[in-house]
């Protein structure tokens, strides 16, 4: 099976980490801005840091939304790391409301400022942060498939993404008690909250799973 992977660069995030850590994880990393890449992938990596609306507006100025689209509607396995995630939503209400890829509908929102009791909370939320199973999800056939209940990964945001159908939530973490969507999946497409390139031998399980997908 090829293990050949190709990482969008469109200017805004961590693409050298990220393919370092597919590299490691056994992938053959091809980092490309080209739409014609895209094209001919046949796994695709979606990553993003810092806003949602700078991230979006990359993606348009380097004619790569189309490409994407189609990419995701032929059912070749893609992942959106952290705001790579968030971009695979309908739109985002950081900064105002922005619209996303709408491959997997739902909304990306601030993550809540107080804990289940009512006390404040420190956003961003940094750290790590045990996964655990959305309600009615198994995670055979993800790239989830090799983690374990409770395993930890880690975790740099201040928005999460709800889904519209809670059948897309494939994995929750919970931070001051309250739940928080950490992945997500619609058929071939993919999208972690959490930065499995910092996540240590746990997040190269979850790129080396992906890589089987």
């Amino acid at each position: 099976m090829s293990r050949t992977v190709t990482l969008v660069d469109y200017g805004i995030g961590n693409v050298f980490s990220v393919s370092r850590a597919l590299e490691t994880a056994g992938a053959e990393v091809l980092l490309t801005d080209k739409p014609e890449d895209l094209d001919k992938a046949e796994r695709l990596v979606l990553p993003g840091v810092g806003a949602f609306a700078d991230c979006m507006s990359s993606l348009r100025e380097r004619g790569l939304v189309d490409p994407l689209l189609r990419f995701a509607g032929s059912g070749r396995p893609f992942l959106g790391i952290c705001v790579g995630m968030q971009m695979l939503a309908t739109y985002s209400e950081e900064f105002g409301c922005h619209e996303g890829l709408n491959l997997i509908p739902g909304r990306v929102s601030g993550l809540p400022n107080v804990d289940k009791d009512g006390l404040p909370l420190k956003i961003p939320h940094i750290g790590w942060t045990q996964l655990h199973h959305a309600p009615d999800q198994a995670w055979t056939g993800s790239p989830l498939g090799d983690t374990a209940e409770g395993e930890s990964v880690y975790l740099v945001h201040s928005y999460a993404v709800t889904p519209d159908d809670p059948a897309h939530s494939l994995a929750t973490c919970f931070y001051g008690g309250l739940p928080i969507c950490a992945a997500i999946r619609s058929n071939n497409i993919f999208g972690v909250q959490f930065h499995p390139e910092k996540s240590g031998p746990s997040g190269l399980r979850i790129l080396s799973r992906f890589l089987q997908c």
